[in-house]
Formats: C-alpha cells, sequence, structure tokens
C-alpha cells in the first residue's frame, strides 16, 4: 500500500527520518558522556522506545502509571515516571510494577512521598525516588536548595525508597544556578546525588553547555514539529510526522477547507510571533489554516500563488506533534511513501 491509498485524514511517519532523529541525539548524548532517557509521550508508541533503547538509550521516562504499565508490559526494563504520585490506588498500581521493572519516580513534596513510602512497603524491589527542582518551567518542583536536601532526607528515612539523584524541566541557565547551590549542601549533607536529569527538547543538543547533569530527558525529537522548527531545534527535514489531509472544498478562490479540524490537528497554536495558525503546510508554505472547527481546516490562500485545489492531497506538519499523536488510534509508518507498518497508540489517553 502506498500513502495515496489511505483515507484521509491521517497521520503518517517517515521511518527513516524518526530513525535518523533517534541515532542523531544517541550520537550527541554519548559523545558528552550524557545517559538518555527518552520520553514516549510524543511517539506513544512500545515499537518506537524498543528502538531508542537499542539505539542507546537506558530507559524511558512517561508520565503516567497508565503509560509505565502498557511499556512494562512489553518488556522495556527502566521505566521513570516523572509525575508526582498521590494516593494509595497509584501507590498500589506503583507497587505492582516493581514486579516487571525497574521503576523510578519523580517527587517534590512530603504528601506524594507518604504515597511512595507506602508503595516500598509492598513492592518487590526498591524504588528510586528523584527529587524535582524548579529551573525555568514554573510548573512543579523544590524552590530551594535547602527544600531538596530536605527531601532526600526524607526519602532516605523510608525503608525501600533508594534516593536517586536530582530532576528538573526544562534544562536551563537557571538548572546550572540551582544545582551549584544544591550540590555542595548535598556533599556536607553526605549526600550522594547518583542522577542529575535535565529535560526538553529545544534545548537538548546544547545540554552539555548549560548545567551539568548526567541524564537527558526528551520526547519530541523523535519527530519534531512546527514548535521545534519555530524553535531552531530542527528543519522541515527533521519532521518525520506529518498528517495528510484533503481539500474537500474550494469555496472561494483564497480559501480552501481540509478535512482535518481540531479533532485531528489539535487546537495548539504557537507562541506569539513564532508562526501563524494551526500547522504548516509544506507544499503551500504560504497558506495559513487560520481555523479550525472539529472536523474542518480553514486555510486561508491569500498569500499563496500556488493553491491546491479541491480533491488534492496536502500535508501537514503539526505544531505540536505530541498531541496529534494522541488524538488518533494509529499511525502509519512509511518509507518513501509506501506503508511499512500500521501501529496502534497503545498509549492513547493513558491519563492516569
Amino acid at each position: 500500500m502506498h500513502l495515496d491509498e489511505l483515507s484521509s485524514p491521517v497521520p503518517v511517519v517517515d521511518y527513516d527520518i524518526a530513525r535518523r532523529n533517534i541515532g542523531r541525539l544517541q550520537q550527541y548524548c554519548d559523545r558528552h558522556q550524557l545517559k538518555l532517557r527518552p520520553h514516549i509521550k510524543t511517539h506513544k508508541l512500545p515499537f518506537f522506545a524498543h528502538e531508542q533503547c537499542k539505539a542507546g538509550a537506558i530507559g524511558i521516562t512517561v508520565q503516567k502509571l497508565g503509560e509505565a504499565e502498557v511499556m512494562a508490559q512489553t518488556g522495556l526494563a527502566d521505566i521513570l515516571v516523572t509525575y508526582n504520585i498521590v494516593g494509595r490506588e497509584k501507590a498500589e498500581r506503583l507497587a505492582n510494577l516493581t514486579n516487571f521493572v525497574r521503576v523510578s519516580v519523580a517527587v517534590d513534596n512530603e504528601k506524594a512521598l507518604e504515597a511512595l513510602g507506602w508503595a516500598a512497603g509492598r513492592a518487590s524491589a526498591p524504588i528510586g525516588v528523584l527529587v524535582e527542582f524548579e529551573s525555568g518551567g514554573n510548573r512543579q518542583g523544590v524552590q530551594t536548595p535547602e527544600q531538596a536536601v530536605n527531601l532526600a532526607k526524607a526519602i532516605l528515612g523510608h525503608s525501600g525508597l533508594e534516593f536517586k539523584g536530582l530532576m528538573t524541566y526544562p534544562t536551563t541557565a537557571k538548572t546550572a544556578e540551582f544545582l551549584q547551590q544544591s550540590l555542595p549542601l548535598f556533599r556536607k549533607s553526605g549526600i550522594e546525588v547518583p542522577v542529575v536529569s535535565g529535560g526538553g527538547t529545544p534545548s537538548a543538543y546544547h545540554t552539555h553547555e548549560l548545567a551539568p547533569v548526567t541524564e537527558v530527558r526528551v520526547g519530541t525529537y523523535i519527530y519534531n514539529d512546527r514548535m521545534m522548527i519555530a524553535a531552531s531545534a530542527a528543519t522541515l527535514e527533521d519532521c518525520a510526522l506529518t498528517v495528510l489531509t484533503t481539500v474537500v472544498s474550494r469555496p472561494t478562490i483564497d480559501r480552501a477547507v481540509i478535512d482535518a479540524g481540531s479533532k485531528t490537528l489539535s487546537s495548539d497554536l504557537l507562541p506569539p510571533g513564532q508562526g501563524n495558525g494551526y500547522g504548516l503546510l509544506p507544499d503551500y508554505p504560504d497558506a495559513i489554516i487560520d481555523r479550525l472547527n472539529e472536523e474542518h481546516g480553514l486555510v486561508n490562500l491569500e498569500r499563496s500563488v500556488r493553491k491546491p485545489e479541491a480533491g488534492e492531497r496536502v500535508r501537514v506538519i503539526p505544531n505540536h506533534a505530541c498531541v496529534v499523536t494522541n488524538l488518533h488510534d494509529q499511525i502509519y509508518l512509511h518509507r518513501n511513501g509506501d506503508i511499512i507498518a500500521q501501529l496502534p497508540v497503545y498509549l492513547r489517553g493513558k491519563t492516569v
């Protein structure tokens, strides 16, 4: 089967580009003696998680236990959950995971640590714990080096928990500042910090310049998207995921309608000043997908010298590949347009 034979809209992945992206970042990490632990939130596929580990990754990163449970069933052996585990039900699921994989969890508060302690009492193997700290993301994470040390001490006080180190997102200059202040405090307290885990695709290839991290967590790099292009972290040639759509209407000379709306491309936009619309049409770069309904994409063609015709197939590079993946039951792998695999998106919708 060829791409032209697929019903649209449909997400497709160029296998050679994805493998090239995997290999390039792995080579960078090897060159700078960094451990790579890819985040599977972008592809949500055991197939690509195994490809990443075969290339040299030490394990994978997930955000939710549901993702970890699926990946564990496929033989992934080392999983980091970068999310506070809160509540007895999730703690029990975490304990059960230790029967099958080496599992570590990030934590930034005592309530989450309480759940980990409960899980450790029922686990079949020690649970690794990293203290998450704030370094520019303004999301979660302890706010001061002193808080990080105190939380590490509390972790060490729990039987069955192992303090693995520190974690943050994204890796920035503030990461280096935090580590410069906190690592001496850990040494003074006699606490080893074997892992310093940083993340973020936009800064991935500059990690060694930004902060003394030992581990890199990145997701979008495998597919890349319009956000990564806008951030100068990728080029069009690095974008493995595209959405094939069909022009279903040309109601005016300057407007086209494609069969991909918010249920296909998501409603994510680029930051102000980085680009307009809900995706990039690489074959019509001056066209703008300026409005989405659930099933329709409205394309402004006012600036386009060339304009697609009704019935024509057009490619869209999504603004945010991770969300697009989560909107579809399956993706198609292709090589030079020839379909080589149809892969169910097993981790779609794993929100708990």
